[in-house]
């Protein structure tokens, strides 16, 4: 098991990655953790509920599930080869993999979601080494129209469990335990402090389940299923796994927004644990995305629901300030225990359907704002608007008119017949179609001995609000090009101009320097004291140095006198 690199601790940070928190501290963290991944359990349990399961078999699977839970924390916290991010980032069941797995229980029962499954995981575990290259079809608005998607159509699959078609009619108990559930949820989340806020939906949950025993909602059959389930056993399931090509479409589509999305909450770990954190380290987001993948596949053997890390619970850690990946080994232990005794889950299938869809409710809600967050995190121009609206329209079109799927041809109907693949491929296409003629390019010229700094930082500013470039990587290509212009005209430039071009094409940022005069050396090592001392190109070695760790790569090359250098920075 390999240790990463020495990094230095945000002051914010009471415990970081490699820390080891007092044993109270680290107890305590691992519950108030567990407190926030199972609150994700209204996804496998709504699945369950469509296909009227027994409360004894929901309560094995949603034991396995816990067992799976913990596996894939502790997969994730450790370091095994090349499995494995090493942070403290707990797994939880998805939202992305909710509606793929709705369809497959009503197409082909529960071994076609565990089929499914399987196969997403798959899927994902192959795209991992693949991340950073599909940053071009994938951009934040189709990353955040997917989300968004994911959560619409959560939230209209709860709506028709009481609404729709088929659907038992409310009674006004009904009602009333679903309006104290949501508002008990918002409540606490809205005016509520410390641990109150942090657990409302779990709260939430509590008070909608005796509000239904009180009422008479639960089925006293289910009472006495219960009743007679084991404290300590294992799950026990003997399903089947099928496979079912028509459902391929939506199931690649969730593994490639998990994929996506345990990346950037491995991002944030990385951040949250390194004060000078100036980039994404792709060798851990591959290992943690690998993980991920692992994960799933695992779900779908054990028989549960697709899984994918939970930001909220690093978000918590980060609010914390314990990041220390030794809570991530107490959070393990918490879940397998919780798997390990059936008649704590077994009283969560006693859920009735208005308190489980007022949870879903309360949850879709963060998703599709998460999702709207995501498309709005860059400057919407006319071709991001285009695409966010029409694949909008395209997906709920589907959701509106669920007879679309019937009239179209059996080829496309895989498509068509699900709001999230439709408004993804629509989404894809378009992006694809409009990144014709996508690069620009800004060329600055420099005629003066001394550059002017200011004028330098003024041109990439004015060049990065012109493209919508992230502010971050501007302020960095900028300062990369005002001190190698430096290091050039101290001790490179002999005469000319020096020529600054910069390209931008949304995901790769260019800075193409050229001048007349010696190449600048960018060593990948610090030259020691000595070579800093007695060398008379020391200063510019050092500088060199400094630069190469600033840019994302760096090209160094000379010819007939004329020298370029070219530094790339990931947008």
């Amino acid at each position: 098991m390999s240790k990463p690199p020495a990094t230095r601790k945000p002051a914010n940070l009471v415990y970081g990655v490699e820390d080891t928190p007092p044993l109270l501290v680290t107890v305590l963290n691992g519950l108030q953790h567990v407190g926030v991944l199972t609150i994700n359990l209204v996804y496998p349990l709504l699945v369950f509920r469509t296909l009227d399961l027994p409360i004894d078999l929901v309560a094995s699977l949603i034991s396995a599930g816990m067992l799976v839970l913990g596996a894939a924390t502790l997969l994730q916290a450790m370091r095994l080869g090349p499995v494995g991010s090493g942070f403290m980032c707990p797994s939880t069941f998805s939202a992305t993999y909710f509606a793929p797995s709705l369809l497959a229980a009503k197409t082909g029962g529960i071994a076609l979601v565990f089929g499914m499954t399987i196969f997403a995981g798959v899927l994902e575990a192959i795209l991992a080494p693949f991340l950073n290259r599909l940053r071009a079809i994938f951009p934040p608005e189709v990353s955040g129209l997917v989300i968004f998607i994911i959560g619409l159509s959560g939230g209209i699959a709860g709506l028709r469990l009481i609404l729709g078609a088929g659907a038992a009619p409310m009674l006004p108990a009904e009602w009333i335990v679903g309006a104290l559930t949501i508002g008990t949820m918002v409540a606490l989340n809205i005016w509520g402090k410390g641990a109150a806020s942090m657990f409302c939906a779990l709260i939430g949950l509590v008070a909608g389940y005796i509000a239904s025993a009180t009422a008479g909602l639960i089925d006293s059959h289910a009472i006495a299923a219960v009743a007679v389930t084991p404290w300590i056993g294992l799950p026990a399931i003997g399903f089947e796994r099928t496979f079912d090509l028509a459902l391929a479409a939506p199931f690649a589509i969730a593994s490639l927004a998990t994929a996506m999305k345990a990346a950037g909450t491995i991002t944030i770990c990385q951040k949250m644990n390194d004060a000078d954190w100036v980039r994404p380290d792709m060798k851990s987001i591959t290992a943690g995305v690998l993980a991920d993948g692992a994960s799933t596949i695992l779900a779908g053997i054990a028989g549960a629901l697709g899984t994918n890390t939970s930001t909220p619970s690093v978000g918590l850690a980060s609010a914390t300030g314990v990041g220390s990946r030794k809570v991530a080994f107490a959070v393990a232990v918490i879940l397998i225990l919780m798997g390990l005794l059936p008649k704590l889950p077994a009283q969560l299938g006693l859920l009735p359907r208005p308190v489980v869809v007022a949870a879903l409710m309360f949850t879709v809600s963060f998703i599709m704002i998460n999702g709207l967050q995501i498309m709005t995190s860059r400057l919407l121009d006319s071709r991001r608007t285009v695409i966010i609206a029409l694949s909008t329209i395209a997906g709920m079109a589907v959701e509106v008119f669920p007879s679309i799927s019937a009239s179209a041809p059996p080829g496309l109907r895989p498509v068509v017949g699900s709001s999230l693949v439709l408004a993804t491929v629509f989404a894809l296409a378009l992006n694809l179609l409009f990144r014709i003629g996508v690069k620009k390019t800004a060329t600055l010229s420099i005629e003066d001995a001394v550059p002017d700094p200011d004028k330098i930082e003024g041109f990439f500013q004015t060049q990065g609000t012109t493209w919508g470039a992230r502010p971050d990587v501007i302020k960095r290509a900028a300062y990369g090009t005002i001190q190698l212009l430096d290091a050039v005209a101290e001790g490179c430039w002999r005469e000319g101009p020096i020529v600054v071009a910069v390209s931008f094409d949304e995901f790769n940022l260019d800075v193409r320097v050229s001048y007349n005069g010696d190449q600048l050396l960018f060593p990948d090592e610090r030259p020691s004291l000595e070579q800093i001392r007695g060398s008379e190109d020391g200063a510019q070695l050092l500088a060199g140095f400094m630069l190469r760790r600033n840019a994302d790569r760096v090209r160094s090359e000379s010819a007939e006198g004329r020298s370029r250098v070219l530094f790339h920075f990931v947008h």
